[in-house]
């Protein structure tokens, strides 16, 4: 095995490397030292740094206009936001504040990410509605009574059962 070793001045090779581990302990580090960096791994992993419960719609305010800032295509963006959910649910009450909030920050930016917000709101609404009527369908609904009930054209019904 041959480890490159690099160095600020130069470049070596070192056929016997040796692999130190330094263990960051993200809870100790707080989430406003890294909000401004643009970059990945610390917006995926602000979820996990350390912040008050009281601090929880600023953080995720500020995840949001990170996302906006990255420029992310739309895959990266639904990782990071998942991941950063999984560590940082906001109540409803709290989720209300964050569109508060969120309506007074600078036009542009805020159109960015309440554009992000509504989006992956109504992609969580439609994965919801798809579950529904597999669920329906496979407790042997027939398509019409399904779309009776959740107020959808059959078409759309078969479409969303076909993907």
């Amino acid at each position: 095995m041959v480890a490159i070793i690099v160095n600020d001045c130069c470049r070596f090779y070192h056929p016997n490397p040796i692999l130190r581990f330094f263990p960051v302990e993200l809870r100790k580090q707080n989430w406003r030292n890294y909000i401004r960096h643009d970059n990945l791994v610390a917006a995926a992993l602000l979820g996990k740094m350390g912040y008050t419960e009281r601090e929880k719609v600023e953080l995720k305010k500020e995840f949001l206009r990170m996302l906006v800032r990255l420029e992310l295509d739309e895959a990266r963006q639904r990782l990071l936001l998942g991941f950063f959910e999984a560590y940082v649910k906001l109540s409803e009450e709290e989720e209300r504040q964050l569109q508060r909030e969120v309506k007074t920050m600078e036009t542009k930016e805020k159109e960015k990410v309440l554009e992000l917000i509504i989006s992956y709101e109504q992609k969580g609404r439609k994965e919801g509605m798809k579950r529904l009527i597999e669920s329906m369908a496979r407790k042997g609904m027939t398509n019409d009574e399904i779309a009776r009930l959740v107020d959808l054209p059959v078409e759309e019904i078969q479409r969303l059962l076909e993907e």
